[in-house]
């Protein structure tokens, strides 16, 4: 179907209705928020019988409005924007586009239709069923369960793009922007958290530091999955990578995947990168993704960057499997499932010390490398340990490899064992997660 009706007509009673809002625009380049939804839907859809009485629809944005059906009970829905915010992004792919309107009317005549709404973002979408939830209450009318996940650590990410709109024509005013901007995006976001009865997290750390502001009773977690089918190592790889972009086959691959800006921490691997090319050793970045940093580093870099732009999953998935290693300095991440599909691609990953990413190792030092340092020098450093060390470098591989096999779920039993006891009223909620 091309639109929408008002009707119920998607699901009988008593199947329960959800709404999950990714307030995003979805395409095969979208970033890990899209892409973690996808990967819900096709679980859901895939729910064996006598499956869960759920119906499921996930709200994106999109260019036009049209539904995606994954099954007779779960869709992709994409509603266009009232106010798109790809007008102020600061450079070409440099941020997700969402919607900044204060209330979305074709959303909001929509909703009425669920029963259980799930909140994932913090702009238009959000606000919307907030609102109407509220007004729902006042009027005396069915009231929906809200719920919410954490998924990008949006304050973070706006303090960077607040600089970059800056630099571009008040650079003296960036450093007040960016902190008036994350704070009122932080105190936005608790404010629609605290609406919802359930709050979920990706990791441990992301649960207690909402658990402070929300209540321990009221946050659980929603972990990540890998697709392993997708994601895993393949030894014929590297020579398609070599033919298909061009790259050295004679120098070790410093692969990084990700929107190109400070806030994933790109100039430090970047000046890190040259450092090593400085002292003589063979080795050779590239880069997945588009972003306001792309130019400065293939300045500062070529000939020893490549730059392949966004890339669809299955694209994708043949780079890591192609490249040696999985260098990501962010501290932005809520989850980061770029390094979980790093190391199932059988790829040594590099995360800073301390950031949420760093959750992905069971066995730190040994299926992956922590950094302790925010600094090129010490990036520079770690990095050269490994490329180095030959012998090292295979055996972090192969350890991060087996460490994705067998500790990192799928897709499939994130939703049965996180999500559905959240939204079905009738199955417990995890909070022990192993």
């Amino acid at each position: 179907m091309s639109r929408l009706d008002h009707s119920r007509e998607w699901y009988p009673a008593p199947v329960l209705s959800v709404a999950v809002l990714a307030e995003l625009i979805r395409a095969d380049t979208s970033g890990g928020h899209v892409k973690c939804w996808e990967r819900f839907a096709e679980s859901a859809a895939r729910l064996p019988a006598p499956a869960p009485a759920l119906d499921l629809t996930v709200y994106f944005l999109g260019t036009r409005e049209h539904v995606e059906a994954l099954s007779p009970r779960v869709r992709l829905v994409m509603l266009r924007p009232v106010l798109g915010s790809g007008l102020l992004t600061s450079a070409r792919g440099a941020e997700d586009v969402t919607d900044l309107a204060p209330y979305h009317p074709r959303l909001a005549a929509l909703l009425p239709r669920h029963d259980v709404w799930h909140l994932t973002h913090g702009f238009a979408y959000a606000g919307t069923a907030v609102r109407l939830a509220r007004r729902t209450a006042r009027t005396g009318g069915p009231r929906p369960r809200l719920v919410a996940s954490v998924h990008t650590d949006v304050p973070a990410l706006a303090a960077v793009y607040a600089r970059y709109l800056a630099d571009r024509r008040l650079p003296r005013a960036g450093p007040a922007l960016a902190r008036g901007a994350e704070h009122w995006l932080r105190r936005r976001r608790d404010r629609l958290l605290g609406a919802c009865e359930r709050v979920l997290a990706p990791t441990p750390a992301g649960r207690a530091e909402l658990a402070a502001v929300l209540g321990a009773d009221r946050v659980g977690l929603l972990r990540r999955g890998v697709d392993h089918t997708r994601f895993r190592p393949d030894p014929t790889a590297r020579t398609r990578l070599t033919r298909a972009y061009g790259l050295p086959a004679d120098r070790p691959l410093i692969l990084f995947a990700g929107r190109l800006d400070a806030s994933k921490g790109l100039p430090l691997l970047a000046e890190s990168v040259r450092r090593l090319r400085a002292q003589g050793r063979p080795a050779h970045l590239v880069l997945a993704g588009a972003g306001a940093e792309a130019e400065p580093v293939r300045r500062l870099l070529a000939p020893d960057v490549t730059l392949l732009g966004p890339l669809p999953q299955d694209r994708l998935a043949h780079v890591y499997a192609g490249c040696d290693l999985f260098a990501f300095p962010s501290r932005t991440e809520t989850c980061g499932n770029a390094v979980a599909e790093a190391m199932a691609g059988g790829l040594a990953v590099l995360l800073p010390e301390g950031a949420r990413t760093t959750a992905w190792l069971a066995a730190p030092g040994e299926d992956g490398v922590v950094v302790p340092h925010d600094t090129p020098e010490a990036w520079a450093t770690a990095l050269a340990a490994l490329l180095d060390d030959p012998h090292r470098l295979r055996a972090v591989r192969r350890r991060a490899a087996a460490t994705a096999r067998e500790a990192h779920p799928s897709w499939d039993r994130v939703l049965a064992e996180d999500l559905l006891p959240v939204w079905l009223p009738d199955r417990p909620a995890r909070d022990d997660v192993p």
